[in-house]
């Protein structure tokens, strides 16, 4: 099966179904692997152009995860599910037993710790080609509105994309949109192929960017399970210097610099960038 099958293949289960690794880069590096489509601060509109970068046994480049969406010390951030992995999830604990209690306001309680599906894709931004490739998360849609709805039709009319020699670049149309509270935040308008072209004119370029072997979980780290349960239990995780992990914030004996979005690095935390970034639907605001 090719990319583009496996592309289409992966498009239609979801639709139907909707009706770890070692720390490989330092922490400096981490933030150059972040792609984002967050409008800069006084600006109202503004394109991105990428180039979906081929997977090595040509299955689908989108990647399927699972994130909580949640306040952490009053920030909404994105914490991976480990019962994806066959681990134990204390936020969806939280939620199992809320839903247990049968009371309405319990049901609507618990939405708010349930997990929702992610795709994250291995990419080159054409505007920053210097860093390498990046990695960009968006959430799936329900309404078949999202991101890879945008895409998918793509991949269906112009077959595989992300082809070093035959695949195409895309730009994606952004805009600025006030949510219901008044609240702005950066929608994606549409995503347009350009013509057909190579992943870069140098072959050996390209190359160096098909074999790069870091993977999504290596800038998008997971949260251990003591700081997934402290979470659980309404305390707020912070950095302890001295015993290198994360503590309730009332037990901390060392501070440092950053906050939470590490998971058993055992190195200081660095911000994600698109953690508290709003997209499709279902926002928490």
């Amino acid at each position: 099966m090719g990319t583009a099958d496996s592309v289409l293949a992966q498009y239609e289960k979801n639709k139907q179904a909707a009706s770890g690794s070692s720390n490989k880069v330092s922490q400096e590096d981490r933030l150059k692997k972040y792609f984002t489509t967050v409008l800069p601060k006084g600006t109202k509109d503004g394109e991105r152009r990428i180039r979906i970068l081929p997977t090595k046994d040509g299955s689908s480049p989108f990647v399927e995860v699972y994130l909580h969406e949640i306040q952490v010390d009053g920030k909404w951030v994105k914490l991976y599910d480990p019962a994806q992995d066959g681990k134990r999830s204390p936020l969806n604990e939280v939620k199992d037993s809320l839903m247990a209690t049968g009371l309405e306001s319990d049901r609507e309680l618990a939405r708010t710790y349930r997990s929702r599906k992610y795709y994250i894709v291995k990419l080159i931004d054409r505007e920053n080609e210097q860093d390498g490739p990046k990695f960009w998360r968006f959430k799936h849609n329900t309404k078949s509105e999202g991101v890879l709805d945008k895409i998918f039709p793509i991949f269906r009319n112009k077959g595989d994309i992300t082809d070093p020699e035959k695949g195409r670049d895309l730009i994606i149309t952004l805009s600025l949109t006030k949510s219901g509270n008044g609240k702005e935040y950066t929608t994606i308008n549409s995503v347009i192929p350009e013509d057909m072209g190579p992943l870069h004119t140098d072959p050996a370029k390209a190359q160096e960017w098909i074999e790069d072997e870091l993977i999504w979980n290596d800038v998008y780290a997971k949260k251990s399970e003591e700081y997934l349960e402290m979470v659980a239990n309404g305390e707020t995780p912070k950095w302890d210097n001295n015993l290198k992990k994360f503590v309730p914030e009332g037990q901390v004996t060392s501070t440092t610099t950053g906050e939470a979005s590490m998971g058993n690095t055992g190195t200081p935390p660095t911000e994600d960038p698109q953690a508290g970034e709003p997209e499709d639907d279902d926002l928490p605001f």
